[in-house]
């Protein structure tokens, strides 16, 4: 699984020559970066002394956190899988008009796919920001810093996972499902925009 690979060669692959992984596949990392984040300034505060008032807050959070950090990971993989599903069906044979009908019913499988799995990352990226927001006000201070970082990372995933939705919904002939796909990642952009630039703000006034 390309996840559980050296970091250094995930890297690599990244900046080879080939198209997988990319910049969904980047996404998805940047997004569980952030997911990490906010579980670590949780971990730090639980059971530290004076934090006793906001320690089931913390551990709340930290599972919630958790459980995204490793769906966002997961989502590498299926960013890669619906990239490479698109490219197969484009190169489907296309000589008779039988094959160009299932070619083209098979590109826009595919691309609804390679919309949804970008969409999916992007919502997920969402909660992470509202999470982080949550540590950023409760966690301890001496690792508040993380929280900023994470929030940074969670808010740049969403818009770098956007842009894969932009690049694929154009193309789907389920105008509806395209449009629908569209406002949402709009709103989640705008939405968390918002929500990282109060939360950097929270964090730089709690560094004094």
């Amino acid at each position: 699984m390309i996840t559980q690979r050296p970091l250094g060669r995930f890297l690599d692959e990244l900046a080879s020559g080939t198209p997988t992984p990319g910049g969904g596949s980047a996404a998805a990392i940047m997004g569980a970066m952030g997911a990490a984040l906010v579980s670590m300034v949780c971990n730090v505060t639980i059971g530290k002394k004076g934090h006793e008032a906001v320690e089931s807050e913390m551990i709340a959070v930290r599972d919630e956190s958790e459980k995204l950090r490793l769906r966002l990971t997961s989502m590498v993989a299926e960013d890669i899988a619906a990239f490479d599903g698109l490219m197969a069906a484009y190169r489907l044979p296309k000589s008779s008009e039988e094959e160009k009908s299932r070619r083209a019913a098979a590109i826009q499988t595919s691309l609804r796919a390679a919309t949804d799995t970008p969409l999916e990352c992007a919502r997920a990226c969402a909660e992470v920001v509202a999470l982080s927001r949550r540590a950023a006000e409760k966690g301890y201070a001496g690792v508040i810093s993380d929280a900023g970082v994470g929030v940074l990372a969670a808010n740049t995933a969403l818009r770098s996972a956007a842009l894969n939705v932009y690049i694929n919904a154009p193309s789907l002939k389920d105008r509806d499902f395209a449009a629908a796909a569209m406002a949402e990642v709009e709103k989640l952009i705008e939405h968390c925009a918002r929500d990282s630039e109060l939360v950097i703000e929270l964090v730089r006034s709690r560094l004094g």
